[in-house]
């Protein structure tokens, strides 16, 4: 007879078998590119099941990858991982190579206050181009703190790396990424608002180079597709193949629960984007964003 102890334990460890409902509320199944890992075997899956969402991919720390693999365990088939690592130690690459070579299929995210072209970033540029993995990066040139902490500072320099390492998938994320889809930018803001101004940096990175992508996750990436309807039915259209969606979404049951500070509160972000695109796109444009793109970039068997 087992104690309540380790009766709890093996339910948390248990599969879970995916709800017939959650694919039924977009139409299909929704891989989500930016799922951080939660503590509870099942958290992630609670929240999946609430947004609707089917799959995802994990980010974790490459040396911490035991609860990703814990939830992977808990829900086979339904999750994957994606390695992150301090830009600035010295074993970041190899920490990096060692999580692919244990089942991660990807980089990121990386974020922390270098520059876009720096150094520590550069070297994994590299090494993902050489283990051919996407790699996501959060840039940000907005302060993040009183202290003026930015993250990937630059981007106007990211083409100069696109450039540089042609066979690199890159997949750029966050405020810097989101705030380029103008050409006018109040870089002094994290979520700027009005009219987007065609020809912004980050429209015309994805149509002039194949290795780019963009993550539309996070509140930075709801807000560039919320802030003017008009555009964002062009720009979905026209980088069809490019985007990816993607949550970052911090609340626990996909509907909003624990959300009560900052912007959408008491609202899942997962669902207010997947909101925004199932509307402003074509259904062929909406798998493509959802499913398909995923599937192919980060080379997962549909």
């Amino acid at each position: 007879m087992i104690d309540r102890r380790q009766f709890l334990l093996a339910a948390a460890a248990a599969p879970v078998a995916l709800a017939a409902p959650v694919e039924d509320l977009w139409g299909g199944p929704v891989i989500d590119i930016h799922a951080h890992t939660r503590s509870d075997a099942n958290g992630n899956a609670t929240h999946c099941d609430g947004a609707g969402i089917s799959h995802a991919i994990l980010l974790t720390r490459a040396n911490q990858l035991d609860n990703a693999k814990a939830a992977q365990a808990a829900h086979p088939g339904r999750f994957h991982i994606s390695a992150s690592t301090r830009l600035t130690d010295p074993n970041a690459a190899a920490d990096l190579t060692k999580a692919v070579k244990d089942g991660a299929i990807a980089f990121g995210e990386l974020k922390d206050p270098v520059q876009a072209d720096g150094p520590e970033l550069q070297r994994l540029y590299a090494l993902a181009g050489e283990l051919d993995v996407p790699i996501m990066v959060h840039f940000q040139e907005v302060p993040n703190s009183p202290e003026g902490v930015f993250f990937a500072n630059g981007i106007k320099n990211l083409p100069k790396m696109l450039e540089k390492y042609p066979k690199t998938k890159f997949v750029a994320h966050a405020n810097s990424t989101w705030g380029n889809i103008t050409a006018v930018n109040n870089v002094n803001t994290d979520y700027p608002t009005g009219k987007i101004v065609p020809g912004g940096l980050t429209d015309k990175m994805l149509g002039d180079y194949a290795n780019l992508y963009a993550d539309l996750s996070a509140n930075s990436g709801q807000n560039a597709l919320s802030r003017d309807p008009e555009f964002t039915t062009g720009f979905l259209e026209r980088h069809q193949d490019k985007l990816l969606y993607g949550s970052d979404c911090p609340c626990r049951d996909g509907k909003g629960q624990g959300r009560d500070t900052g912007r959408l509160i008491g609202k899942c972000l997962s669902r207010e984007t997947l909101s925004i695109v199932k509307k402003q796109a074509s259904p062929a444009v909406f798998r493509k964003i959802a499913w398909e793109n995923t599937h192919r970039v980060y080379k997962i068997k549909a």
